[in-house]
């Protein structure tokens, strides 16, 4: 990921935040074919363990890839949004701006583990319920469904473990900008585009 100085973002706590709040990643791989492999997945990331946590369709042929790869890049993605030049004050002065495109991104890379055992794809697939059924009145969970109907399910799908060696963040949120600028940018955001607005006013604050 190309990463200038001014948009790098090397704070564990802020890194591991966004992988949190972003659950939807792109898993991505070499290929056999020379092309690389990519896969959608709702990804969970353990801080303590220094893992992510996973799993695909075993229809879906990028698992063979993974275990042949060995190493895969997680990718998270934050806030992001179209930066008019229209909102720099700096327009009116010179005219020497353009658009641009802010966002925040997490690439996770490390060594990946294919998980077949039923046992550990069942505790991979109970850990991923519990966290995105999270708070939710009417909670549900793997030991709702029957056993045997839960186990057939497991056969449907592979479970992966990222070990996460190297984490690299990205929050491009106009800190190359002006103040008067950068100010200008957050009053030119929709409503639509609210995260970003929290994240750059987050950023502007060192948090």
């Amino acid at each position: 990921m190309y990463n200038p100085p001014a948009f790098r973002e090397d704070r564990p706590e802020i890194l591991h935040r966004l992988m949190a709040q972003a659950r939807l990643a792109v898993l991505v791989s070499n290929g056999a074919s020379g092309v690389p492999d990519v896969s959608h997945l709702p990804l969970m990331h353990s801080p303590a363990q220094g893992i992510i946590l996973g799993h695909l369709a075993r229809a879906n042929p990028h698992w063979k890839a993974l275990r042949e790869a060995g190493r895969a890049i997680a990718i998270f993605q934050g806030a992001e949004g179209y930066i008019s030049p229209s909102s720099y004050p700096s327009k009116a002065e010179h005219h020497r701006v353009v658009p641009t495109w802010n966002y925040e991104a997490v690439h996770a890379e490390g060594p990946v583990e294919i998980v077949e055992d039923a046992a550990r794809l069942h505790d991979i697939v109970s850990t991923l319920t519990d966290l995105h059924e999270g708070t939710r009145k009417n909670r549900w969970r793997v030991t709702d469904a029957p056993a045997d109907f839960i186990q057939g399910q497991l056969k449907g799908i592979v479970g992966m473990v990222l070990r996460v060696e190297t984490l690299m963040g990205k929050r491009k949120l106009s800190q190359n900008r002006s103040a008067a600028d950068r100010e200008g940018a957050l009053a030119g955001l929709t409503t639509e585009q609210a995260a970003l607005a929290d994240a750059m006013r987050a950023q502007q604050g060192g948090k």
